[in-house]
């Protein structure tokens, strides 16, 4: 099994990474404020005004180390990574999958059955957890029309039809959101899913978490020798990694969504770190990202019991079990993709 390996992110501005023999060295002002041997990461994520070394980017790409560039405010840029990994021929299986309906269809049905019953599972939890809430019982009705989603999708082999029944439960899914936020309500308020830009402190904390996972995905799918620009329910489009957004669909619920609910209504995150531009758009702060970045960092090391390895592992472990899990299935050495489901 593939062990544990962290992500650095550099959020300081200004920050300047070099090689210094086997480690990567983070400079602030020419004064040297971190050394990260590079064994001990699978990838490093830069926000801002964040520059690297040739060398160390030579060094990381030799070391299958991701060097990743977003802005400061978490929109991806570019990346740089070493030659692509795995077997050409799952590669091509990959392709050949994707330009059949049929085939894509069923993978996206797996899919998307993962992020149903994880969306459920997130209500479900709500009810149980604070029963003497007197709006439980919307939640309790968006939960069974999720369950009724989750029924339909199994029958269908139209993509289409697939990605309309999704499209409709995030809808009542996202429409309960708000129910399940707990305390803050004054500052914390959610009405609708806005992405680009997020028009709120809550949808700019699920943004920045779904860029993170995103990146997590990537590299895993990455790591076991698939596209992760090719996907089954995203389709191609210049400059979209569409496979790492398919995968990411049964991460949403359990990890990023559940993390920015426990953000707000722990207290770890506050109003004071947002701050709302002229045109609407929420940003957060860098101390609030830091916060961020270390719960998702300390998530990753929790333990979890793999439902179908039926194997213990850490939640940063699942993104690369689910990739070979795919890997497997395309090689034909699975007959179904079997999505991670949350219990």
């Amino acid at each position: 099994m593939k062990r544990h390996l962290n992500t650095l992110f550099v959020t300081t501005q200004g920050a300047y990474l070099s090689k210094e023999g086997e480690t990567v060295a983070v400079r602030v002002d020419k004064e040297i404020r971190l050394r990260v041997p590079v064994h001990t990461i699978g990838g490093i994520v830069c926000f801002g005004q964040v520059t690297c070394s040739p060398f160390l980017m030579g060094y990381c790409a030799e070391r299958n180390v991701s060097i990743s560039f977003l802005t400061e405010h978490g929109r991806f840029l570019a990346r740089v990574q070493g030659p692509v990994s795995g077997n050409v021929l799952l590669r091509r299986e990959q392709y050949r999958r994707a330009d059949d309906k049929a085939a894509s269809a069923n993978i996206a049905r797996a899919l998307l059955s993962g992020k149903l019953a994880n969306s459920r599972t997130v209500l479900q939890r709500f009810l149980r957890d604070h029963p003497e809430k007197s709006d439980t019982g919307r939640v309790g009705q968006a939960s069974k029309l999720i369950s009724s989603a989750l029924r339909r999708i199994q029958n269908e082999s139209s993509l289409d039809v697939i990605r309309g029944i999704e499209g409709d439960s995030a809808h009542t899914y996202f429409s309960v959101f708000d129910n399940l936020i707990t305390s803050q309500k004054e500052n914390f308020c959610f009405t609708e899913r806005s992405r680009r830009p997020p028009m709120d402190k809550v949808n700019c904390l699920l943004s920045f978490l779904y860029t993170i996972v995103m990146h997590d995905v990537r590299s895993a799918l990455e790591t076991v020798g698939l596209d992760p620009a090719v996907g089954f329910l995203h389709r191609d489009r210049p400059g979209r990694y569409g496979l790492a957004l398919d995968m990411m669909e049964e991460f949403r619920p359990f990890l990023a969504d559940r993390m920015a609910l426990s953000l707000i209504n722990l207290g770890r995150v506050q109003e004071k770190g947002f701050t709302e531009k002229e045109n609407g758009t929420v940003l957060m702060d860098d101390d609030t990202r830091k916060t961020v970045l270390v719960a998702y960092q300390k998530r990753k090391q929790d333990e979890i019991l793999h439902p179908f390895i039926n194997e213990k592992m850490t939640v940063g472990l699942l993104f690369h079990s689910q990739a070979l899990l795919l890997a497997r299935h395309l090689r034909g050495d699975l007959d179904a993709y079997p999505p991670f489901i949350w219990k």
